[in-house]
This record gives C-alpha cells, structure tokens and sequence, in this order.
C-alpha cells in the first residue's frame, strides 16, 4: 500500500472515531508500531503500511484512540471493543 492511502485511510478512522490530529506523520520506527503525542501528532511506522488490513486498522483506532483517552483504562479498551472487535489477538501481533 502507498503511504498517501494509508493516509487516507486513517483520515477515514479519524472521522468515524471523531477526533483530528493535528499531524499524521509516517517514518521509520524500530521498536514499536505507531505513537502518540499529548500535542495530538499521531506518528506510524513505515513498515505499518505494508502489515495486512486487520493489524493497521488495529494500530490506527489504538493511536486514534489516544487523542480521547490519553491511557490504556477500562474506557479505553471498551472503545478499542467498539471500533476493533476482537482487538485482542491482534496486539499480540504487536512489536
């Protein structure tokens, strides 16, 4: 996939999800998959891009996520339940 659909494609989860960062970065990162910064700026590793459909959409809501609830809480993960079921296998897959 090219890095501008993948773009697009959190655009797209930024809308259903309700929130807008104020930056979509994509770039090399070696430890883990995607971050997010109090400042809004949502970071994703290059590699993500070419992962399969099921684990970017995972790492892209979990990211997203995090401009509404800054931690990994009971809220958080019952969004997390709402946009991505089934979540839980696919974090297994993380870095």
């Amino acid at each position: 996939m090219a890095p501008d659909r993948f773009r697009k494609e959190v655009e797209a989860w930024s809308k259903k999800i309700g929130v807008k960062p104020k930056q979509i970065r994509i770039q090399p990162m070696t430890r883990k998959w995607a971050s997010c910064s109090s400042s809004g700026r949502v970071s994703f590793a290059r590699d993500l891009v070419d992962q399969r459909k099921a684990f970017r959409e995972y790492v892209i809501v979990h990211e997203l996520l995090h401009l509404k609830v800054p931690n990994h809480g009971k809220l958080f993960e019952r969004l997390l339940d709402a946009f991505v079921p089934g979540w839980e296998h696919l974090h297994e897959l993380r870095r």
